[in-house]
């Protein structure tokens, strides 16, 4: 769900960041996945400019060019090459100058240079319509009506809209929060700021009355169903801050009254449907049930066969909408609609539920109805829209509203004890607080005594309804965090969660690394003090010594499993063994403040080729990326997720990652330094890998999770990246799954380039995206605006230049 911070502001004053806002919903309950900013116009005019043509000559060397000259309020006028056949002296125009990025309708996007065009500099780009992005005319460029000066940013003259976008991951209780009323009314409580609302809209019966008669056949199935009638409408599109609002919501404007249903479902949570007045027959609606296998066609030109159990919105004559979910073709709104009948109504869930299943339909209406809306809501909603259709639509009320409502839906009344609100939250928390923190939540709190008290609870909270709901209200706007953890902190559990076996774990990763032909080594615990001396990055100090040594060689117990793996190597390459795939589960042991200290670890050894020469293929050494892989077989295995990784270039490494786990080092990965390999006598390149064991036992799952194959396709985008060669990958992948969001399945590097094709200091990776939506098939607007995303992240991220 997307929310609007633009939109919030109307409701409550907020002068947080979006990032604070995020944090603060997250804490509630209201997890926020993901902050987009929205720009109406793309690249929000940056660089364009009002301008005033002086001259205008034909290109010498060119019949269909023009030569001009052009005042951008700089101290000089700029020459620029125009191509459009409607330039002339005296127009005002807009410039894009020497480095804007114009983001045109179609295409991609370019920047303007200075350049030399048939012989003539050109200093700058005079814009038509479609290449800024505003239209989609490119008969000429645009020819302005403004006494502006030259020089004043295009923006002055074209407002663009900026907005954040708020990605909310709303868990199916919070339904209430499935608007930007919702939302807002969180944050009041949080913030303890007051909601503006307007008031309820009074209306007047302006033009002609018509009359549309309404009857329910079944109450439980609709308990209120409300409707008005608006005539003498004009079908147009919308105004630009209606259409920049659904557009930030990833919603295409249709028309304006297609498009006022859809910000009254975004902004109150109250879906609304609009009937074409004309095409009632009879001029009566029913709302009830079909028969069982009765053809009905949606919106999307599909026939469907009905199950019988699914709410039916009729005329006379038959079907027109599937209440609450779907529209039907023959009743929908269209561009010669000059009346409408504006439904607002509170459905049952569990009808709208079943419907919808059974009908594999998924609309912004049934997600809302399903869970439950506000009943005491459509009223409400329905002036609303009804003020919005007569500013921006020129209609007329036509009717008085018909509000069928037999059996009103009372509120909660929940009876609270504070000795259980501190029991479960484990922390003592004043009435007072608790008090202030319903009242904010509009919880009335009624009959209040020492013990406890009512708790009176609106309709539309459908997930408060004993009284843990209401303590968990008090905690999530309380605050999580402001629960201290007590010393003797225990958690039960309703299921038996048996202890890892260590011994299996440790079995289950040997028989994965000797299925890749791995050789397990098992080495002395003793070692020569020599290689703590000379290494350069382990401490003497931490030596634990032995006090009967048999030789100086076995004099301490070894701080690493590096040096009695090297020399396993060395033995085996002295005897002409030379292409080796070792690994060891092993002990370390430190000497430290509190004691002797012990830990347990995993080394990896690679040493000369992966794969040996034949007629095919010459030999392969072992690389970074052969042992890379191996560690996140091994992680995967596990069902553990790397952290951050940076980059070492220090001890025991030439060079290396560091793996994080959260702020704890996981392990550490790379080419053993030469000077390393010399002190145990090894002649060649050795790659090596030392995981923490004990880390990894400890964060290890044996739970698998599995999700139903999805029936969409997947879409691969491919993009090649010229950066600078400090940037890692990791920091080119982390950005991608952050501007990737849900859709981005994985991402893959398919070549890796450093040469005198490009400039020094620089290396170019060519990428492989893959989409893939779970619910939907993807469309080329979502995998432009999905692409978009990204490419923005590696530009401004780390300065990426992207080559298609």
């Amino acid at each position: 769900m997307k929310i609007s911070i633009n939109r919030l502001k109307k409701y409550i004053a907020l002068t947080e960041t979006p990032d604070e806002i995020a944090a603060l919903l997250t804490q509630s309950g209201l997890e926020v996945e993901g902050i987009e900013e929205f720009v109406s116009i793309p690249g929000a005019l940056e660089g364009i400019v009002i301008g005033e043509v002086l001259t205008c000559e034909k290109h010498p060397d060119a019949d269909k060019l023009s030569l001009t000259t052009v005042d951008i309020g700089a101290d000089e006028p700029s020459q620029i090459v125009c191509g459009a056949p409607n330039v002339a002296a005296g127009q005002k125009v807009l410039v894009a100058t020497v480095g804007a990025t114009l983001y045109p309708m179609e295409g991609d996007s370019f920047s303007i240079k200075k350049a030399k065009i048939r012989g003539k500099v050109s200093e700058g780009m005079i814009c038509a319509e479609d290449e800024l992005g505003l239209g989609t005319s490119h008969d000429g460029i645009m020819v302005l009506d403004t006494d502006l000066p030259n020089g004043t940013p295009a923006s002055e003259l074209i407002p663009v809209t900026r907005d954040y976008v708020l990605e909310i991951g709303l868990t199916p209780n919070r339904a209430d929060a499935a608007s930007h009323l919702g939302v807002a009314r969180d944050l009041k409580a949080l913030l303890g700021r007051p909601l503006c609302i307007d008031q309820t809209p009074e209306l007047e019966i302006e033009g002609g009355r018509k009359k549309i008669e309404v009857s329910v056949e079944n109450a439980a199935d609709c308990p209120r169903y409300a409707g008005i009638v608006i005539s003498d409408l004009k079908i147009a599109p919308s105004p630009q801050w209606l259409q920049d609002f659904l557009r930030a919501l990833d919603l295409e404007p249709i028309n304006n009254v297609v498009d006022i249903t859809n910000f009254i479902l975004h902004d109150l949570g109250q879906p609304l449907h609009a009937f074409d007045a004309d095409k009632i027959s009879g001029d009566k609606i029913i709302v009830k049930k079909l028969s069982k296998d009765a053809k009905f066609i949606t919106l999307d030109e599909k026939e469907r066969k009905l199950s019988g159990e699914e709410l039916m919105i009729c005329d006379e004559e038959g079907g027109m909408c599937i209440g609450g979910i779907f529209g039907g073709k023959g009743s929908g709104v269209s561009d010669e609609t000059t009346s409408i009948f504006l439904e607002s109504a509170y459905f049952s869930p569990d009808v709208i539920r079943k419907g919808a299943q059974f009908h594999g339909l998924k609309t912004d209406a049934s997600f809302r109805f399903e869970r439950g809306t506000d009943p005491n809501m459509p009223v409400y909603a329905l002036k609303k829209a009804v003020k919005l259709l007569q500013e921006i639509a020129g209609g007329k009320v036509s009717s008085e509203i018909i509000d069928l409502y037999p059996n009103p839906v009372a509120d909660f009344e929940i009876e609270v004890e504070y000795g259980h609100i501190n029991r479960l939250i484990g922390k003592k928390i004043e009435p007072s607080q608790v008090k202030s923190i319903l009242e904010g939540l509009d919880i009335r709190v009624e009959n209040q005594t020492e013990l406890g008290f009512k708790a009176i609870v609106k309709p539309y909270r459908v997930d408060v309804i004993r009284e843990a709901d209401i303590i968990e209200e008090v905690l999530r706007i309380y605050g999580f965090q402001q629960v201290e953890l007590s010393e003797n902190l225990k958690t039960d559990y309703l299921a038996e969660h048996p202890l890892k076996d260590l011994n299996k774990l440790q079995y289950r990763l040997s028989e994965l690394l000797g299925a890749q032909g791995y050789q397990e080594m098992i080495t002395n615990s003793l070692t020569k003090p020599s290689y703590v001396e000379k290494s350069g990055f382990l401490d003497s100090m931490l030596n634990v010594e032995i006090y009967n040594k048999l030789s100086e060689d076995l004099g301490v117990m070894r701080q690493t499993l590096l040096f009695s793996g090297l020399e396993v190597l060395a033995h085996n390459i002295n005897r002409r063994q030379t292409d080796l795939k070792f690994f060891e589960f092993g002990t370390i042991y430190q000497k430290g403040e509190e004691g002797y200290q012990e830990g347990r670890r995993l080394a990896i050894f690679h040493s000369g080729n992966r794969s040996a020469e034949s007629w095919i293929e010459p030999a392969k050494p072992f690389g970074f990326a052969d042992l890379y892989a191996t560690v996140e077989q091994i992680l995967e295995k596990l069902n553990i997720q790397i952290g951050e990784v940076e980059m070492m270039e220090s001890s025991p490494f030439a060079y290396g990652l560091s793996l994080k786990l959260g702020t704890k080092q996981l392990g550490v990965i790379g080419l053993v330094d030469e000077k390393l390999l010399k002190l145990a006598e090894v002649r060649q390149e050795v790659w090596y890998a030392d995981l923490d064991w004990d880390l990894l036992c400890k964060k290890a799952s044996g739970l698998k999770r599995y999700q139903e194959i999805s029936k969409f396709p997947e879409v691969r985008r491919d993009l090649s990246l010229v950066l600078d060669k400090s940037v890692s990958y990791d920091q080119v992948k982390q950005i991608a799954i952050k501007a990737g969001g849900k859709l981005l399945q994985r991402v893959g590097v398919f070549d890796v380039y450093q040469g005198d094709k490009i400039e020094e200091g620089k290396k170019a990776y060519a990428l492989s995206f893959y989409l893939q939506d779970q619910e939907n098939t993807l469309t080329d607007k979502v995998i432009d605006k999905t692409m978009s995303k990204l490419i923005n992240g590696f530009q401004n991220e780390v300065g990426a230049l992207i080559r298609m």
